[in-house]
């Protein structure tokens, strides 16, 4: 939750190739107070059912920047390993790895007493993101 002097942060992620939220990725939310200082990060989360992450830390006084960081390819690596049990082949990226965007980070402004909502529109080969409501 915002209040006067801090800004709040929540997301949420999209797997667009299944049409469905990305259940069970891992999210970890840094923090800076200025654009020279070095981010502290404040902890993690888990998308839950939904896709959501309801349990991300509060942001301390003096938050400017906000860095959120997707472990995308556990979840892919996951998700695939699920789909060869039902089809042997699936269309990898190069070097064999499962997702060609293994991780996700998103880094942004904030100002005191605002909510920002960044929610994550994920594939295998893209994704988008925006400031929602």
């Amino acid at each position: 939750m915002s209040t006067s002097t801090t800004a709040s942060v929540s997301t949420h992620i999209l797997d667009t190739s299944a049409g469905r939220p990305a259940e069970d990725v891992a999210v970890r939310l840094a923090a800076r107070s200025g654009r020279g200082t070095d981010w502290r990060t404040l902890g993690g989360s888990a998308t839950d059912a939904d896709g959501r992450c309801k349990d991300l830390p509060a942001l301390p006084e003096g938050t400017t920047h906000v860095r959120l960081d997707f472990d995308t390819e556990t979840y892919f690596a996951k998700k695939q390993a699920a789909a060869q049990q039902d089809a042997p082949a699936l269309r990898d990226s190069e070097n064999g790895r499962p997702v060609f965007f293994p991780e996700v980070t998103i880094t942004f402004a904030v100002v005191p007493g605002e909510h920002y909502h960044v929610p994550l529109l994920l594939n295998p080969f893209g994704y988008s993101v925006y400031r929602g409501s």
